[in-house]
Protein backbone atom coordinates (compact mmCIF):
# COMPACT_ATOMS: atom_id res chain seq x y z
CA UNK A 1 0.00 0.00 0.00
CA UNK A 2 2.89 2.37 0.66
CA UNK A 3 4.06 1.95 -2.96
CA UNK A 4 0.58 2.55 -4.42
CA UNK A 5 -0.30 5.91 -2.87
CA UNK A 6 3.28 7.19 -2.87
CA UNK A 7 3.04 8.70 0.59
CA UNK A 8 5.16 7.95 3.60
CA UNK A 9 3.60 6.17 6.57
CA UNK A 10 5.08 6.26 9.99
CA UNK A 11 4.13 4.35 13.08
CA UNK A 12 2.76 6.55 15.80
CA UNK A 13 5.22 6.98 18.63
CA UNK A 14 4.92 8.92 21.84
CA UNK A 15 7.50 10.44 24.14
CA UNK A 16 5.15 10.78 27.07
CA UNK A 17 6.31 9.26 30.35
CA UNK A 18 4.67 5.95 31.27
CA UNK A 19 1.84 6.03 33.80
CA UNK A 20 2.80 5.29 37.36
CA UNK A 21 0.93 3.44 40.09
CA UNK A 22 1.75 4.59 43.61
CA UNK A 23 0.56 2.31 46.40
CA UNK A 24 0.75 3.96 49.82
CA UNK A 25 0.67 1.79 52.93
CA UNK A 26 -0.34 3.97 55.86
CA UNK A 27 0.47 2.79 59.37
CA UNK A 28 -2.68 3.59 61.41
CA UNK A 29 -1.68 2.20 64.80
CA UNK A 30 -3.53 4.46 67.32
CA UNK A 31 -0.98 4.10 70.12
CA UNK A 32 1.97 4.96 67.88
CA UNK A 33 0.25 8.08 66.54
CA UNK A 34 -0.70 9.10 70.06
CA UNK A 35 2.98 9.13 71.01
CA UNK A 36 3.78 11.17 67.90
CA UNK A 37 0.92 13.66 68.35
CA UNK A 38 3.00 16.39 70.10
CA UNK A 39 5.17 16.80 66.98
CA UNK A 40 2.88 15.58 64.19
CA UNK A 41 -0.85 14.98 64.84
CA UNK A 42 -2.56 12.28 62.85
CA UNK A 43 -4.98 14.74 61.23
CA UNK A 44 -2.11 16.89 59.98
CA UNK A 45 -0.31 13.84 58.62
CA UNK A 46 -3.41 12.89 56.63
CA UNK A 47 -3.64 16.42 55.21
CA UNK A 48 0.03 16.24 54.16
CA UNK A 49 -0.56 12.83 52.60
CA UNK A 50 -3.45 14.19 50.54
CA UNK A 51 -1.25 16.99 49.20
CA UNK A 52 1.35 14.41 48.21
CA UNK A 53 -1.29 12.27 46.48
CA UNK A 54 -2.56 15.29 44.52
CA UNK A 55 0.98 16.10 43.42
CA UNK A 56 1.45 12.53 42.16
CA UNK A 57 -1.78 12.67 40.16
CA UNK A 58 -0.89 16.10 38.77
CA UNK A 59 2.39 14.82 37.28
CA UNK A 60 0.53 12.70 34.74
CA UNK A 61 -3.18 12.38 34.07
CA UNK A 62 -2.71 8.62 33.68
CA UNK A 63 -1.15 8.15 37.10
CA UNK A 64 -2.99 5.98 39.59
CA UNK A 65 -3.11 5.87 43.35
CA UNK A 66 -3.92 3.21 45.93
CA UNK A 67 -3.99 3.73 49.70
CA UNK A 68 -4.00 0.77 52.11
CA UNK A 69 -4.27 1.03 55.89
CA UNK A 70 -2.03 -1.26 57.94
CA UNK A 71 -4.03 -1.47 61.15
CA UNK A 72 -3.17 -3.31 64.33
CA UNK A 73 -5.51 -6.21 63.65
CA UNK A 74 -6.12 -6.12 59.89
CA UNK A 75 -5.31 -4.39 56.60
CA UNK A 76 -8.00 -2.57 54.58
CA UNK A 77 -8.25 -0.53 51.40
CA UNK A 78 -8.81 3.18 51.97
CA UNK A 79 -8.82 4.02 48.28
CA UNK A 80 -10.19 2.68 45.97
CA UNK A 81 -12.99 0.11 46.40
CA UNK A 82 -14.95 1.48 49.34
CA UNK A 83 -18.16 -0.16 50.45
CA UNK A 84 -21.39 1.50 49.30
CA UNK A 85 -22.09 2.78 52.81
CA UNK A 86 -18.81 4.70 52.78
CA UNK A 87 -19.56 6.70 49.64
CA UNK A 88 -20.42 10.41 50.02
CA UNK A 89 -24.05 11.42 50.17
CA UNK A 90 -25.70 11.98 46.78
CA UNK A 91 -28.36 14.35 45.64
CA UNK A 92 -31.82 12.80 45.46
CA UNK A 93 -32.74 14.60 42.21
CA UNK A 94 -30.00 13.69 39.79
CA UNK A 95 -28.00 11.14 41.83
CA UNK A 96 -24.76 13.17 41.76
CA UNK A 97 -22.60 14.20 44.66
CA UNK A 98 -23.51 17.63 45.98
CA UNK A 99 -20.36 19.69 46.63
CA UNK A 100 -20.27 22.37 49.26
CA UNK A 101 -19.56 26.04 48.58
CA UNK A 102 -15.90 25.64 49.55
CA UNK A 103 -15.51 22.71 47.12
CA UNK A 104 -16.99 24.47 44.09
CA UNK A 105 -13.55 25.15 42.60
CA UNK A 106 -12.04 21.88 43.82
CA UNK A 107 -10.63 19.64 41.08
CA UNK A 108 -13.02 16.71 40.93
CA UNK A 109 -10.48 13.79 41.08
CA UNK A 110 -8.81 15.43 44.08
CA UNK A 111 -12.13 15.95 45.82
CA UNK A 112 -13.24 12.40 45.09
CA UNK A 113 -10.07 10.87 46.50
CA UNK A 114 -10.19 13.09 49.58
CA UNK A 115 -13.83 12.31 50.40
CA UNK A 116 -13.46 8.55 49.88
CA UNK A 117 -10.19 8.32 51.81
CA UNK A 118 -11.42 10.32 54.79
CA UNK A 119 -14.70 8.40 54.93
CA UNK A 120 -12.94 5.04 54.76
CA UNK A 121 -10.42 6.09 57.38
CA UNK A 122 -13.09 7.29 59.82
CA UNK A 123 -14.99 4.04 59.30
CA UNK A 124 -11.82 2.04 60.02
CA UNK A 125 -11.06 3.91 63.22
CA UNK A 126 -14.65 3.75 64.44
CA UNK A 127 -14.77 -0.03 64.04
CA UNK A 128 -11.51 -0.60 65.92
CA UNK A 129 -11.96 -2.44 69.19
CA UNK A 130 -10.56 -0.31 72.05
CA UNK A 131 -9.55 -3.39 74.03
CA UNK A 132 -7.19 -4.60 71.31
CA UNK A 133 -3.59 -4.70 72.54
CA UNK A 134 -1.81 -5.89 69.41
CA UNK A 135 1.71 -4.43 69.59
CA UNK A 136 2.34 -4.23 65.83
CA UNK A 137 0.33 -3.55 62.72
CA UNK A 138 -0.50 -6.00 59.94
CA UNK A 139 2.15 -4.76 57.54
CA UNK A 140 2.55 -8.11 55.83
CA UNK A 141 -1.17 -8.18 55.07
CA UNK A 142 -1.01 -4.66 53.65
CA UNK A 143 1.90 -5.62 51.39
CA UNK A 144 -0.05 -8.65 50.21
CA UNK A 145 -3.03 -6.45 49.30
CA UNK A 146 -0.69 -4.06 47.48
CA UNK A 147 0.83 -6.89 45.43
CA UNK A 148 -2.63 -8.26 44.61
CA UNK A 149 -3.88 -4.87 43.41
CA UNK A 150 -0.72 -4.32 41.37
CA UNK A 151 -0.95 -7.76 39.81
CA UNK A 152 -4.54 -7.14 38.74
CA UNK A 153 -3.65 -3.83 37.09
CA UNK A 154 -0.65 -5.31 35.29
CA UNK A 155 -2.72 -8.24 34.07
CA UNK A 156 -5.45 -5.93 32.78
CA UNK A 157 -2.92 -3.69 31.02
CA UNK A 158 -1.30 -6.71 29.34
CA UNK A 159 -4.65 -7.91 27.98
CA UNK A 160 -5.22 -4.51 26.38
CA UNK A 161 -1.89 -4.85 24.56
CA UNK A 162 -2.07 -8.27 22.83
CA UNK A 163 1.24 -7.79 21.03
CA UNK A 164 3.10 -8.14 24.32
CA UNK A 165 0.98 -10.96 25.71
CA UNK A 166 3.20 -13.93 26.51
CA UNK A 167 2.66 -16.11 29.50
CA UNK A 168 1.37 -14.25 32.54
CA UNK A 169 4.49 -14.57 34.69
CA UNK A 170 6.87 -13.38 31.99
CA UNK A 171 4.57 -10.57 30.90
CA UNK A 172 4.13 -9.20 34.42
CA UNK A 173 7.82 -9.41 35.21
CA UNK A 174 8.85 -7.74 31.94
CA UNK A 175 6.16 -5.07 31.89
CA UNK A 176 8.11 -2.96 34.37
CA UNK A 177 10.91 -2.54 31.84
CA UNK A 178 8.66 -1.46 28.98
CA UNK A 179 8.46 2.25 28.27
CA UNK A 180 4.74 2.15 27.53
CA UNK A 181 3.68 -0.07 30.45
CA UNK A 182 2.58 0.82 33.95
CA UNK A 183 5.38 1.44 36.46
CA UNK A 184 4.59 0.54 40.05
CA UNK A 185 6.09 1.30 43.43
CA UNK A 186 5.12 1.02 47.09
CA UNK A 187 5.54 3.68 49.75
CA UNK A 188 5.30 2.70 53.42
CA UNK A 189 4.61 5.43 55.98
CA UNK A 190 5.55 3.68 59.23
CA UNK A 191 5.32 4.78 62.86
CA UNK A 192 5.17 1.40 64.66
CA UNK A 193 7.89 -0.49 66.45
CA UNK A 194 9.38 -3.92 65.93
CA UNK A 195 7.96 -6.22 63.25
CA UNK A 196 9.85 -9.36 64.25
CA UNK A 197 6.59 -11.28 64.76
CA UNK A 198 5.91 -10.96 61.00
CA UNK A 199 9.40 -11.88 59.83
CA UNK A 200 8.41 -14.84 57.64
CA UNK A 201 5.45 -13.22 55.76
CA UNK A 202 7.40 -9.98 55.39
CA UNK A 203 10.30 -11.86 53.85
CA UNK A 204 7.97 -13.57 51.38
CA UNK A 205 6.44 -10.27 50.27
CA UNK A 206 9.88 -8.68 49.93
CA UNK A 207 11.02 -11.50 47.63
CA UNK A 208 7.82 -11.12 45.58
CA UNK A 209 8.45 -7.39 45.12
CA UNK A 210 12.05 -8.10 44.22
CA UNK A 211 10.99 -10.57 41.53
CA UNK A 212 8.46 -8.15 40.05
CA UNK A 213 10.93 -5.22 40.23
CA UNK A 214 8.64 -3.21 42.50
CA UNK A 215 10.68 -0.86 44.72
CA UNK A 216 9.59 -0.42 48.32
CA UNK A 217 10.13 3.11 49.64
CA UNK A 218 10.00 3.64 53.39
CA UNK A 219 9.35 6.88 55.27
CA UNK A 220 10.06 6.00 58.90
CA UNK A 221 8.68 8.47 61.44
CA UNK A 222 9.21 6.48 64.65
CA UNK A 223 10.01 3.00 65.93
CA UNK A 224 12.45 0.27 64.99
CA UNK A 225 13.30 -0.24 61.33
CA UNK A 226 15.33 -3.45 60.97
CA UNK A 227 13.19 -5.29 58.43
CA UNK A 228 11.99 -2.17 56.60
CA UNK A 229 15.61 -1.28 55.88
CA UNK A 230 16.14 -4.74 54.44
CA UNK A 231 12.99 -4.43 52.32
CA UNK A 232 14.10 -1.11 50.86
CA UNK A 233 17.62 -2.36 50.19
CA UNK A 234 16.51 -5.63 48.56
CA UNK A 235 14.07 -3.93 46.18
CA UNK A 236 16.30 -0.90 45.45
CA UNK A 237 13.94 1.56 47.05
CA UNK A 238 14.54 4.67 49.14
CA UNK A 239 14.67 4.52 52.91
CA UNK A 240 14.48 7.68 54.98
CA UNK A 241 14.32 8.00 58.72
CA UNK A 242 12.56 11.33 59.20
CA UNK A 243 14.13 13.11 62.17
CA UNK A 244 11.83 16.14 61.91
CA UNK A 245 8.23 14.95 61.44
CA UNK A 246 7.00 18.52 60.99
CA UNK A 247 8.77 18.60 57.62
CA UNK A 248 7.03 15.46 56.35
CA UNK A 249 5.66 17.20 53.25
CA UNK A 250 9.12 18.31 52.14
CA UNK A 251 10.50 14.80 52.60
CA UNK A 252 7.68 13.31 50.55
CA UNK A 253 7.97 15.84 47.74
CA UNK A 254 11.74 15.77 47.39
CA UNK A 255 12.51 12.09 47.97
CA UNK A 256 9.41 10.02 47.15
CA UNK A 257 7.55 11.93 44.43
CA UNK A 258 9.85 10.99 41.46
CA UNK A 259 9.12 7.59 39.94
CA UNK A 260 11.64 4.99 38.76
CA UNK A 261 12.22 6.71 35.41
CA UNK A 262 12.86 10.11 36.97
CA UNK A 263 15.16 8.69 39.61
CA UNK A 264 17.64 7.66 36.92
CA UNK A 265 18.46 11.36 36.40
CA UNK A 266 18.41 12.44 40.06
CA UNK A 267 20.67 12.09 43.07
CA UNK A 268 18.68 9.82 45.35
CA UNK A 269 19.18 9.81 49.12
CA UNK A 270 22.08 7.56 50.03
CA UNK A 271 22.18 4.69 52.51
CA UNK A 272 24.62 4.85 55.38
CA UNK A 273 24.22 1.22 56.44
CA UNK A 274 21.69 -1.59 56.51
CA UNK A 275 21.05 -3.83 59.49
CA UNK A 276 20.87 -7.37 58.09
CA UNK A 277 20.00 -9.12 61.34
CA UNK A 278 17.25 -11.73 61.23
CA UNK A 279 14.56 -12.81 63.67
CA UNK A 280 14.54 -16.29 65.18
CA UNK A 281 11.65 -18.59 64.32
CA UNK A 282 11.13 -19.74 67.91
CA UNK A 283 10.77 -16.50 69.91
CA UNK A 284 10.65 -13.90 67.10
CA UNK A 285 13.65 -12.07 68.52
CA UNK A 286 16.25 -10.23 66.46
CA UNK A 287 19.52 -12.11 66.85
CA UNK A 288 23.12 -11.52 65.86
CA UNK A 289 24.23 -15.15 66.15
CA UNK A 290 21.95 -18.14 65.90
CA UNK A 291 21.46 -21.68 64.70
CA UNK A 292 20.30 -22.39 61.14
CA UNK A 293 18.58 -25.55 59.95
CA UNK A 294 20.48 -26.99 56.99
CA UNK A 295 17.25 -28.16 55.30
CA UNK A 296 14.72 -25.28 55.54
CA UNK A 297 17.12 -22.51 56.69
CA UNK A 298 15.05 -21.75 59.79
CA UNK A 299 16.83 -19.59 62.35
CA UNK A 300 16.81 -20.30 66.08
CA UNK A 301 18.29 -18.29 68.91
CA UNK A 302 19.04 -21.51 70.86
CA UNK A 303 19.10 -25.21 69.97
CA UNK A 304 15.49 -26.51 69.90
CA UNK A 305 14.30 -29.25 72.21
CA UNK A 306 15.52 -32.73 71.30
CA UNK A 307 17.45 -31.09 68.43
CA UNK A 308 14.39 -31.22 66.13
CA UNK A 309 13.67 -28.34 63.75
CA UNK A 310 10.39 -26.63 64.62
CA UNK A 311 9.63 -25.88 60.96
CA UNK A 312 10.42 -29.04 58.98
CA UNK A 313 10.96 -31.59 61.77
CA UNK A 314 14.46 -32.55 60.69
CA UNK A 315 16.73 -34.13 63.28
CA UNK A 316 19.57 -31.67 63.75
CA UNK A 317 23.13 -32.69 64.50
CA UNK A 318 24.69 -30.29 66.95
CA UNK A 319 27.99 -32.14 67.28
CA UNK A 320 29.76 -31.40 70.56
CA UNK A 321 27.81 -28.22 71.21
CA UNK A 322 26.98 -27.72 74.88
CA UNK A 323 29.53 -30.20 76.24
CA UNK A 324 32.08 -29.01 78.70
CA UNK A 325 35.65 -29.42 77.59
CA UNK A 326 37.76 -31.99 79.43
CA UNK A 327 39.96 -30.23 81.93
CA UNK A 328 43.44 -31.77 82.04
CA UNK A 329 45.45 -31.21 85.20
CA UNK A 330 48.59 -29.24 84.62
CA UNK A 331 51.79 -31.13 85.38
CA UNK A 332 53.96 -29.54 88.02
CA UNK A 333 57.58 -28.98 87.15
CA UNK A 334 60.17 -30.37 89.57
CA UNK A 335 62.50 -27.80 91.01
CA UNK A 336 66.19 -28.57 90.53
CA UNK A 337 68.24 -28.34 93.74
CA UNK A 338 71.85 -27.21 93.73
CA UNK A 339 74.41 -29.83 94.85
CA UNK A 340 77.93 -29.20 96.15
CA UNK A 341 80.87 -31.39 95.51
CA UNK A 342 80.09 -33.81 98.42
CA UNK A 343 76.59 -34.47 97.18
CA UNK A 344 74.85 -32.53 99.96
CA UNK A 345 72.38 -29.88 99.00
CA UNK A 346 73.99 -26.58 99.70
CA UNK A 347 72.39 -23.29 100.21
CA UNK A 348 74.54 -21.65 97.60
CA UNK A 349 76.66 -18.61 98.28
CA UNK A 350 76.58 -17.27 101.81
CA UNK A 351 75.20 -13.91 102.56
CA UNK A 352 78.02 -11.42 103.02
CA UNK A 353 78.37 -9.97 106.52
CA UNK A 354 79.20 -6.36 106.90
Amino acid sequence: MDNLDGSDHYSKTTDEPPPSLLTIILDTHPSAWALLSPTLPFSKAIAILLVFINAHLACNNSNRICVIAAHRDRADFLYPSPTPSEMPAKNQKNGTTTPSASEANFYRPFRQIQSILLTSLSHLLSTTAPASTTPCVSLSGALTLALTYTNNLLASSSTKNPSSSLDSTTNIASSHHSASSLTTRILILSVSGSLSAQYIPLTNTIFACQRLSIPIDVAKLAGDAVFLEQASDATRGIYLHIDYPKGLLQYLMMAFLPDQVSRLFLMNPGKTGVDFRAACFCHRKVVDLGFVCSVCLSIFCAPPDDAICLTCGTQLKLGNYGQRPVVVARKKKKRKSRMDGTGDAGSGAATPVR
